[in-house]
């Protein structure tokens, strides 16, 4: 039956080997004829060597099937706005964190900002902090969806709704937040006086018609501005935090934030009955005379503002607050560290809502309808420095005209 057979006891280390030269061995449907003739003994040696055959070979595959390979790494796009390293697909395209944190913040405010040089300005990794204008432009050229944002917020809002309705709102402010409204407040104060504390007087020059310019009042409107600016100066260096800023960046803010401040701060002297404003050394202006002295055509941009500030009905607290946020704004242009300023803004949003809040208990709107002011403020003041050149270049002229008339 079999020509040769070879069994080994197998011990620790050993090998059992099994040969068979039988060509019934090799053919199926033979198997049976050709196991008629075995002993007990042979198929006992039979079924051990199938045993260990089949462990053998169950073994083998065990160890010798090679592991599935782990996944290969996701990875991201560059950043379709400044081609920095991706952090993955905000709004819609693949973005860094630094632009998905700009254009959130950017539609969420509503800010309206301003190229100052073609409104094609280069934005990438350096550059972007440059110009918000450009670096929006191309948020949105680039395929950012406004309505994710807004998708994103409600769906954050929908999160905070059910803790929200087991607390109870109380408006109260914190100690830390209570120091830096007082803080706020008093500097706000010490630097400008309210309206019922100055002693008003009037001029009665080119008071009727308006006119390009009246020297006089120009000179006397340079002489008060400039008086201002020192106190707005005095302000920052009191609002919690800001001398902590590199000298760079302190002067950064007040260069982009000064012409906010002072809008903002005549236009609550504003006397609706007369039409009139009123400066800090109480001198007091009709809408033509502040034309004349040389607002030009920002003065009724200017007054109309002031009226919508009336039904605010903001306390010297709140427009302090306001100037303050206005003051230290992470999205300054060249600021050479914008994150630290942002940080610095934190607490005087959240001190003018619970404060402004607190004040009108029955209308939660009043906090955002305040800091929207904030979007007309930089849309006038910008106006406002187009202005300043214009009349740089236009004063020489009427200078010499002003020499002439009065010889």
């Amino acid at each position: 039956m079999f020509d040769y057979m070879d069994f080994l006891a197998v011990g620790p280390g050993e090998t059992l080997d099994f040969y068979t030269a039988s060509s019934c061995m090799l053919q199926e449907p033979s198997l049976s004829a050709c196991f008629t003739g075995l002993t007990e003994t042979d198929w006992q040696v039979h079924r051990i060597v199938q045993s260990v055959e089949t462990q053998s070979s169950s073994s083998e595959d065990l160890f010798a099937s090679p592991l599935s390979p782990p996944p290969p790494p996701r990875t991201y796009k560059p950043c379709f706005v400044c081609q920095d390293k991706s952090s993955g697909y905000h709004y819609g395209v693949s973005a860094c964190e630094g632009c998905k944190g700009f254009f959130r913040r950017s539609v969420q405010k509503n800010m309206v900002y301003t190229c100052h040089r073609d409104n094609n300005c280069i934005i990438n990794k350096i550059t972007r902090n440059r110009c918000q204008y450009c670096r929006l432009k191309r948020c949105f050229g680039a395929g950012m969806s406004r309505e994710s944002v807004r998708n994103d917020r409600s769906k954050r809002k929908e999160k905070k709704e059910t803790p929200k309705m087991t607390i109870i709102e109380t408006y109260e402010l914190t100690a830390e937040l209570g120091c830096v409204v007082d803080k706020i407040c008093r500097a706000h104060r010490e630097t400008f006086p309210s309206l019922c504390q100055l002693g008003k007087y009037t001029t009665n020059s080119s008071s009727d018609t308006r006119i390009q310019l009246d020297l006089g009042l120009w000179d006397k409107f340079s002489e008060l501005a400039t008086k201002c600016i020192i106190r707005v100066v005095e302000f920052a260096k009191r609002v919690p935090g800001f001398t902590g800023l590199t000298i760079t960046d302190q002067i950064t803010l007040l260069k982009a934030a000064c012409l906010d401040i002072l809008i903002l701060r005549i236009c609550t002297r504003y006397t609706p009955d007369q039409d009139t404003m009123t400066f800090s050394d109480g001198l007091t202006l009709t809408r033509t005379q502040i034309h004349n002295a040389g607002f030009g055509p920002l003065t009724d941009q200017v007054f109309t503002f002031a009226d919508q500030l009336l039904p605010l009905e903001m306390d010297d607290t709140e427009s302090g607050l306001l100037s303050a946020i206005c003051l230290v704004s992470g999205d300054r242009q060249d600021l050479e560290e914008p994150s630290k300023v942002e940080v610095l803004q934190e607490p005087l949003l959240e001190a003018l809502k619970i404060y402004s809040r607190k004040r009108r208990p029955s209308m939660p709107l009043m906090f955002p309808k305040v800091l929207m002011k904030i979007t007309d403020l930089r849309s006038i003041s910008a106006k406002g420095a187009e202005r300043v050149v214009t009349l740089k270049m236009e004063i020489p002229v009427y200078s010499e005209l002003y020499k002439g008339n009065c010889k």
